[in-house]
């Protein structure tokens, strides 16, 4: 068997939410269909909107003196592909990722959304050669909130750790254990399929 090149963010956030999605639409190959949904499509339209709208007011109270927009990078060292909103570069010397959410703030940010961030600081980190200590989120059905996220080198470790894992449901064709929270399994687009 031929190992697995690459994998997105997107994907690790579906391991971190259950491991199975990893199993589901990497080795067997279902899809999603996530197009589907409503929510989803008016999510993408919005990061579209966003891309193209000023957002310098947002920058400016993350102290960013100079950004890209709509990047794409990858890492063969870490077998990981990314499309970021935008990067930030601080004034610090350092940088941050920016991530436009269509969601509302619930005074909480969620494990998935937060190593998605951190596999963005080290996407940033290896293109661009700048420490990455934090990164932002725009939540903007709640009038564009901002909130930062400061990213360890604990956690930086632990999202490399599940890089590995994700690799190995992969590669090995390995059909993991189910997510404990089986509330998650109400919604799931996998739910017909999984074997509890």
């Amino acid at each position: 068997m031929t190992d697995f090149q690459f994998i997105t963010p997107s994907e690790v956030m579906e391991y971190l939410f259950c491991p199975r999605f990893v199993y589901y639409m990497n080795v067997l190959k279902i899809e999603q269909h996530e197009h589907r949904r409503a929510l989803v499509n008016k999510g993408r339209n919005i990061h579209q909107l966003k891309l193209v709208q000023n957002k310098d007011y947002l920058r400016k109270k993350a102290g960013a003196k100079d950004k890209l927009i709509d990047v794409y990078l990858s890492s063969e060292k870490l077998r990981l592909v990314g499309r970021m909103d935008e990067i930030l570069f601080l004034e610090d010397g350092s940088a941050a990722p920016l991530d436009y959410k269509y969601a509302f703030w619930e005074n909480r940010i969620y494990k998935t959304l937060r190593y998605q961030q951190v596999l963005y600081a080290l996407l940033i980190e290896e293109h661009f050669a700048k420490q990455v200590n934090k990164a932002f989120i725009v939540y903007t059905r709640t009038k564009n909130h901002l909130e930062e996220i400061a990213l360890s080198s604990k956690m930086k470790g632990q999202a490399k750790e599940m890089l590995d894992e994700v690799f190995e449901i992969i590669n090995l064709a390995q059909y993991p254990k189910a997510t404990t929270t089986k509330r998650k399994c109400e919604d799931c687009t996998y739910r017909n399929l999984c074997i509890s």
